[in-house]
């Protein structure tokens, strides 16, 4: 019955969040701070709806930060609220263009200024993600990527795609790893609290005076670090239990 009750709620919530922040990004269309507000907005309620426990370590290393592309884990359709309790200011994600066409969310998700891909146009898709890099170094604007390209399914890490780190190495600028801990399997929305979530903010990773020749290095680099992250935090987790 909790969980039940636990979904319904947040469905009502989820549109009445979605109306709100279509208009408010009305007032201000495409502001790269949209997507900041609307996430946190999300997040607040969202997570007390599904009896998260989320803390989040090194949240200091988003004040002032340089403008840059974090990268982070991707797990499910609720890292809207685990991940968007942490989006910092002037911060846009790169997503499919069909998120457009979800009912409520993919209006919001396209006023609040974030970057929309056809993955079956590879020709468009370069042609964003170079407009991209501009934004980073000419407007200061950050950029969020999940680095597994799509939702990842297996335990761990599922390897990176290559879009993030050459868009940073393009820009020269910071890459932000963002690990959050396995939660998708490990909820169990029958109870008031249905378990516990981590995110770790790690130190930036800076890319200036590297070339497209060390992106295979730079993303082994990012992957390993992230995955041993992934592996601690887990490890917390689970002596939480």
């Amino acid at each position: 019955m909790i969980r039940i009750c636990r979904y319904v709620l947040l469905a009502c919530y989820f549109v009445v969040a979605a109306l709100v922040g279509a208009l408010g990004c009305l007032l201000r269309p495409f502001n790269p701070d949209n997507s900041r507000l609307a996430a946190k907005m999300f997040s607040a309620v969202g997570l007390k709806i599904l009896g998260i426990d989320l803390k989040t370590e090194g949240k200091e290393r988003f004040q002032d930060m340089a403008p840059g592309v974090v990268v982070s884990n991707h797990q499910s359709n609720l890292d809207l609220f685990v991940h968007g309790a942490n989006v910092p200011r002037n911060t846009v994600s790169v997503g499919k263009r069909s998120l457009i066409y979800i009912p409520f969310f993919g209006q919001v998700y396209w006023l609040a200024g974030n970057i929309m891909i056809d993955r079956n146009n590879s020709k468009k898709s370069i042609g964003k993600m170079d407009a991209v890099t501009q934004a980073i170094k000419e407007k200061g604007t950050s950029i969020w990527v999940f680095a597994e390209g799509t939702r990842n399914k297996i335990p761990g890490l599922a390897p990176f795609k290559k879009g993030a780190f050459h868009m940073a190495i393009q820009a020269q600028a910071p890459i932000y790893p963002v690990v959050a801990s396995t939660y998708k399997r490990r909820l169990n929305f029958s109870k008031w609290r249905s378990g516990n979530a981590r995110i770790k903010i790690m130190e930036p990773i800076p890319t200036l005076g590297l070339s497209i020749d060390d992106l295979d290095e730079l993303m082994a680099r990012v992957h390993a670090l992230m995955e041993q992250t992934l592996a601690d935090l887990d490890q917390r987790i689970a002596q939480l239990a």
